[in-house]
C-alpha cells in the first residue's frame, strides 16, 4: 500500500480491499480516492462491470453506494442513462481532492 493511503490502512484487509467505508469525512474521501485509483482511466465500464470492480476492491457489498459516492465526488462519470461509467479525466492529486471536498 502506498504511503498516501496510510490513514485508511485500518479499513483495508491484507489483500488491500476496503472492508468498510470510514465514517469520518476525510478518511471517507481518501477511501473513495483509493477506489478510484483501481478504475482504468482509458476505458468505459457497463454498470455490471463497474459493480464487479467495486465489489472486488470493497468486500462489504455496497457497490451502489460506492458508485454514487464516486460519481458525486467527480471521480467517476457516467452516461445520463447510467449505462456506461468511466474514470474522470481530470482527477486532482489526493491532497487537492481532499481539500476541495472538506
Amino acid at each position: 500500500m502506498e504511503n498516501k493511503f496510510e490513514e485508511i490502512k485500518q479499513f483495508l484487509d491484507e489483500e488491500g480491499r476496503l472492508v468498510s467505508l470510514p465514517a469520518k469525512h476525510k478518511k471517507k474521501l481518501v477511501a473513495l480516492y483509493y477506489l478510484a485509483e483501481k478504475i482504468a482511466a482509458d476505458r468505459e465500464y457497463s454498470e455490471p462491470e463497474i459493480n464487479d470492480l467495486l465489489d472486488s476492491w470493497a468486500v462489504f457489498g455496497d457497490h451502489a453506494t460506492l458508485r454514487r459516492e464516486l460519481y458525486n465526488k467527480r471521480l467517476l462519470d457516467r452516461k445520463e442513462d447510467c449505462s456506461k461509467y468511466w474514470k474522470e479525466k481530470s482527477v486532482p492529486p489526493l491532497d487537492e481532492f481532499v481539500k476541495s471536498n472538506v
